[in-house]
């Protein structure tokens, strides 16, 4: 058991292992060492089309998820504590489809109602980072809706019937209980949505323009005339971040966890 949980491991990090490694490496071949440089790194910091893409991305990704969350946490609210209401199945369809569908399926229908909006009423004028970031929202959606609804469902009504038989007025209710009991969905759906947007590359490509290009639509595109070590840097920086990011949240829960 632990010899296919030590080769599973290894299939799973050891090319991220090796990318890392040829990020150091001061040749541009891939086949031969040429010795340790760090000067990949330092034409990343100097591309400026790389930078602009990750810049572009984030902020994308950063309103987007936004969005996404403020959407997602009134459909999961609606699903969880509204009972039964007419059209309630046609409403969880339709915040379900961007689950199942594939990307190029959302992505072009998208694209056709950014068109056809144009036409009509005349927005948007062209396709940018403002469609992408509706693109994103979108589709994300879905998945803050699952997660909202779930953690409702799992804290129930109790909290919120006792504070009703305290005389306490709804909107008192929802800001002091259940807002906080919501909370670790709130966080947690914004991440995902937030990944979900720094990741994507088919919706984006469909819904963006010329002048919208994140940072994944720039690596598709340089890799596609050879992966140059740059890419490996840039590869290793988002490791880097992401391995200290879920670090510091470990380190955290465990300190939150220890007894004082």
């Amino acid at each position: 058991m632990t010899a296919w949980l030590i080769a599973i491991y290894a299939f799973l990090y050891a090319p991220i292992a090796y990318l890392i490694a040829l990020s150091f490496n001061d040749s541009r071949l891939v086949t031969s060492w040429a010795g340790f440089s760090t000067r990949w790194y330092a034409t990343l910091w100097n591309d400026p089309a790389l930078i602009d893409a990750a810049l572009l991305s984030l902020r994308i990704a950063a309103l987007s998820a936004t969005l996404a969350t403020v959407a997602g946490t009134a459909a999961g609210y609606a699903l969880a504590c509204f009972g039964a209401f007419r059209g309630r199945g046609l409403f969880q369809t339709m915040l379900a489809a961007p689950l199942v569908l594939p990307e190029v399926i959302t992505g072009l229908s998208l694209l056709l109602l950014f068109v056809t909006l144009e036409k009509t009423v005349g927005w948007p004028a062209g396709r940018g980072a403002g469609t992408v970031t509706i693109a994103h929202a979108s589709v994300a959606v879905a998945y803050v809706t699952v997660v909202v609804r779930a953690r409702l469902a799992e804290t129930g009504s109790v909290l919120e019937d006792a504070a009703a038989d305290l005389y306490a007025a709804p909107w008192t209710t929802f800001r002091l209980i259940t807002v906080p009991l919501m909370a670790p969905a709130l966080i947690s759906g914004w991440l995902l949505s937030f990944t979900l947007s720094m990741d994507d590359l088919v919706v984006a490509s469909f819904a963006g323009g010329p002048g919208a290009s994140t940072l994944p639509m720039v690596v598709f595109s340089a890799t596609r005339l050879g992966v140059t070590p740059e890419i490996y840097a840039l590869a290793t920086v988002i490791v880097t971040v992401v391995a200290v990011a879920l670090g510091a949240v470990g380190w955290l829960a465990r300190r939150r966890a220890t007894p004082p």
